[in-house]
């Protein structure tokens, strides 16, 4: 008997440490930034909605700060005519736009019916930015969810859409001001009035008579280092987090053939293509996205 009750007991441990975890809630990770009643989540509280009127658009942000790590959400954009809105995803150090801010930005840029949606990306270090990349996608964002992803360790930061890498930014090997890897961040997402710059460079203007516009999010995933005063020791690269580790580093081989795709398809704006506003390119713009 006891040794029939002991393998009924090892089984149901099993059981137990194998099971599917409930999902976490948005209050478990979230906290509203502003506008709690521009905000609404499903009956079961796993697809959550941020909404946009006239009056104000509504935020949220992480309740805890990270340094590396893999960032990742399923987010479903605003539909129809969405010219001057702006849903916002994004990792930044503070809650607002400090002078000293380092910040990973995906930015959705709505448009006209009918008219493809763009993604704007760009990139802070201390409160500088004006790193902008701009691409199409390769599907409507509006029709399904679609995961948006970003991995950041102290040699890369990718950008991915599906788990294809977009964008590709490369720290140095030298002490530098363009790659942010010393500051913990929060992820933040938000809804937001952009006429004045989102659409045709502001020449197209939300059309309110079409609001509410609505963001609908779902499946928040986070694996990174999650950070603890004064200094966290999994941030090294010691560590056994893959998302930290040399194979991490680099694009794997399948990853450069879909970056390639999207390099030759997809892009629209890349500020390191752009003499005219830059006559001397940002110096990390001879760093290769490809080693």
């Amino acid at each position: 008997m006891e040794t029939r009750a002991m393998i009924l007991f090892i089984v149901a441990l099993m059981a137990a440490c194998c099971s599917a975890q409930p999902k976490k809630s948005f209050e478990d990770n979230f906290s509203i930034m502003w506008s709690e009643d521009h905000f609404k989540t499903s009956e079961d509280g796993q697809i959550w909605y941020l909404n946009l009127d006239k009056d104000t658009g509504c935020g949220f942000q992480t309740k805890q700060m990270y340094r590396f790590g893999w960032f990742s959400m399923k987010l479903k954009l605003v539909g129809g005519d969405s010219a001057g809105v702006v849903t916002a995803y994004y990792m930044c150090t503070e809650n607002g736009a400090g002078p000293t801010r380092d910040e990973l930005d995906f930015e959705f840029l709505g448009n006209r019916t009918g008219e493809p949606y763009l993604i704007q990306t760009n990139v802070y270090k201390n409160g500088t930015g004006n790193r902008e990349m701009r691409h199409m996608l390769w599907f409507d964002p509006t029709e399904d969810f679609h995961t948006y992803s970003i991995l950041w360790n102290s040699h890369q930061i990718v950008f991915f859409v599906d788990k294809v890498p977009i964008r590709v930014y490369k720290n140095a090997d030298y002490e530098n001001n363009f790659f942010p890897n010393e500051k913990p961040m929060y992820l933040f997402s938000s809804i937001w009035n952009a006429d004045e710059w989102a659409t045709r460079g502001g020449l197209e203007k939300t059309d309110w008579k079409k609001a509410p516009f609505v963001s609908t999010y779902k499946e928040f995933s986070v694996e990174g280092c999650q950070w603890e005063d004064p200094y966290p020791a999994c941030v090294s690269t010691t560590t056994k987090n893959w998302w930290d580790q040399y194979e991490s580093w680099h694009l794997t081989k399948d990853q450069k053939t879909d970056f390639a795709w999207v390099e030759r398809n997809l892009v629209i704006y890349d500020y390191c293509k752009d003499a005219k506003r830059f006559p001397t390119l940002p110096e990390e713009c001879s760093l290769s996205p490809w080693d």
